[in-house]
């Protein structure tokens, strides 16, 4: 299988966790070619039937890196690096790391579950299956070439693992030995559950991170309309509140005080003349003079309400 097509919001970070579980397995079957066996290897570290009562709790863990053979390993990593590294990328490898264990402890339960005389239960196809499952999340429509000759679409992909995976599970419930169809499932599943539990925060987080990017297709964006004049609004807001307080302020003409008679009402009307240029045209529009009236009419009002 070969990627076909790429997502665009792709990130350069290295997907150490890829890296990491890839290195382990390798490191794992390398003892075990070499040094121990594949039979010591497998009663050590993968899970059996008795373990849960015998106490040997670590093989739930264990069990996803020790492989059956060189062709089981193999398979299993060009999957893990055919999903994982672009999931990884997506989430980080914290995250990743959690998820992939997640997965692997779900193929456990599922094997326990339904497959209990399966045999010894080993290798990473468990975890990696559920890997393939949050990729299809997040990049439903990328296409693969099925044994490398059938494009089909990672979604499509997914489902027909899916579907092989629980029909041989209960084909296969009562075997003793084969491929652990019940774990592949339980993986996929709990792979499935993690990325969409209701109600966990930090699951539901995760989930929005898998969600696919809206499509925004090829129109060109639209410039933000303007709002309706606020220049303008607020205009008319310091006229009336001037004029407002001009109309409480201002002193009434008195026949004894000719001065007064004479320049109140001249400084009234050029105020009222600027305030209605104000009105009409903006504060933009005033003179230098205007503005200097206004700030001195502005001080007096303050003196007086302060």
């Amino acid at each position: 299988m070969n990627y076909v097509t790429y997502d665009e919001f792709e990130t350069s970070r290295s997907p150490s966790a890829v890296y990491w579980l890839i290195g382990l397995c390798v490191a794992v079957y390398f003892v075990q070619a070499t040094l121990v066996g594949d039979a010591n290897m497998a009663n050590w570290f993968g899970y059996a039937a008795g373990d849960m009562a015998s106490g040997s709790m670590w093989t739930i863990a264990t069990y996803m890196f020790v492989h059956g053979g060189l062709m089981h390993l193999l398979l299993n990593l060009w999957t893990l690096w055919l999903f994982g590294p672009r999931v990884e990328r997506s989430w980080g490898a914290g995250t990743f790391t959690w998820y992939y264990l997640w997965c692997g402890l779900g193929g456990w339960a599922f094997h326990y579950m339904f497959q209990r005389n399966g045999g010894i239960l080993i290798g990473a196809s468990a975890a990696i299956l559920g890997v393939a499952v949050a990729y299809a999340s997040r990049w439903p429509d990328d296409e693969v070439l099925f044994f490398g000759v059938v494009p089909m679409k990672v979604k499509w992909l997914v489902a027909f693992m899916a579907l092989i995976n629980i029909t041989m599970t209960v084909l296969d419930s009562g075997s003793a030995g084969g491929t652990a169809y019940a774990a592949h499932f339980g993986g996929m599943v709990a792979g499935w559950v993690y990325l969409r539990a209701p109600g966990a925060g930090s699951l539901d987080r995760f989930r929005r991170r898998v969600t696919p990017a809206p499509d925004y297709g090829d129109e060109p964006p639209r410039a933000v309309p303007k709002t309706s004049r606020p220049r303008e609004r607020d205009s008319d807001e310091i006229v009336a509140q001037s004029k407002a307080a001009m109309a409480r302020v201002r002193p009434a003409p008195t026949p004894q005080s000719a001065p007064a008679t004479v320049a109140t009402p001249v400084a009234g009307t050029a105020l009222d003349a600027v305030l209605d240029k104000i009105a009409a045209e903006g504060l933009e529009s005033l003179t230098t003079a205007e503005r200097m009236m206004l700030d001195e009419w502005s001080k007096r009002l303050r003196e007086l309400h302060p």
